[in-house]
């Protein structure tokens, strides 16, 4: 089980421009095979074909995750809203197309709640299934569109103070089984997993094949091995379903623990993080190996 480790890039600096390439070299040196980018915005300062270009000087690949909002959602019951999460989702195929990603993860039903300011709402019967159904729909409109590209999209349970539409790994194997079709795979956080799931290990394992991208992070956002995550039976369950994917951290940062400071968004690191990451990178590596070692 070789499976590459990668590194938000974002972390670093958000938005994340053509001025910020140079960090692709410190990436590379730091250890890692590839970054996690966000999908950039088409007002960015950003042309995917000089970060591709960007990205294999220095010998990486590269993951995109989609930003998706009120509306970009294919679960909304507004036609408009609908419409702008399926253009939105074709938009993201074309961006990977040119910037060379095959993955494109996230929340792609759209529908974010308290972290984006919507505070969720109670939904009787019918219009949970009709949300259901909708996204099923939408979904399965954009996954032959990514398969027929070369990419896969990747749909992520989030905890459920960020969405209300898939939160467990369970509701994702149903919703990927749904559209039955290769352009949809499932993308996995343990920072959501550790709040949702009864057994981390047994939920990787219910994702089986479906599972294209897997994000190791610690429970309170750090540094993998520094909270209480228990690794090793989570990279064995990798390996019980031979996972070969990408493995992607993504720290947020918490050096500031003042009351009333926010922590739902990126910030820019006060300090020269070298060794937390390289010593991040060598603890998610070192339980991959030995997961490998014990199948």
């Amino acid at each position: 089980m070789r499976n590459p480790v990668g590194i938000i890039s974002m972390q670093f600096v958000r938005p994340f421009t053509r001025e910020h390439f140079a960090l692709f070299a410190r990436i590379k040196s730091l250890g890692f095979d590839f970054v996690e980018m966000l999908v950039p915005e088409p007002e960015d300062d950003f042309d995917p074909a000089e970060a591709r270009a960007a990205l294999a000087d220095n010998g990486l690949d590269v993951v995109l995750a989609a930003r998706v909002n009120l509306q970009r959602s294919i679960a909304s019951a507004d036609p408009s809203a609908r419409k702008g999460g399926l253009d939105y989702l074709a938009y993201c195929v074309e961006v990977a197309d040119r910037i060379g990603a095959r993955i494109i993860g996230g929340p792609l039903y759209g529908e974010p709640l308290v972290f984006a300011g919507r505070a969720p709402s109670p939904h009787g019967e019918d219009e949970r299934k009709a949300r259901e159904e909708r996204t099923v729909e939408g979904l399965s409109q954009a996954a032959p569109r990514a398969r027929d590209a070369g990419k896969v999209l990747a749909l992520e349970p989030l905890n459920r103070f960020e969405t209300d539409i898939v939160s467990t790994t369970r509701q994702a194997v149903h919703v990927v089984d749904a559209v039955a079709d290769a352009g949809l795979g499932i993308v996995l956080d343990t920072f959501h997993m550790n709040m949702e799931e009864r057994s981390m290990p047994d939920a990787i394992r219910l994702a089986g094949h479906r599972l294209v991208h897997f994000q190791a992070n610690e429970n309170h956002r750090g540094f993998p091995g520094t909270g209480h995550i228990d690794w090793p039976p989570i990279m064995r369950a990798l390996g019980d379903i031979s996972y070969e994917g990408p493995v992607s951290l993504e720290p947020f940062r918490r050096d500031d623990d003042r009351v009333g400071l926010p922590i739902a968004h990126w910030r820019p690191p006060h300090e020269d993080e070298t060794e937390k990451l390289k010593a991040g990178l060598a603890f998610v590596r070192s339980c991959l190996a030995l997961a490998e070692v014990n199948q």
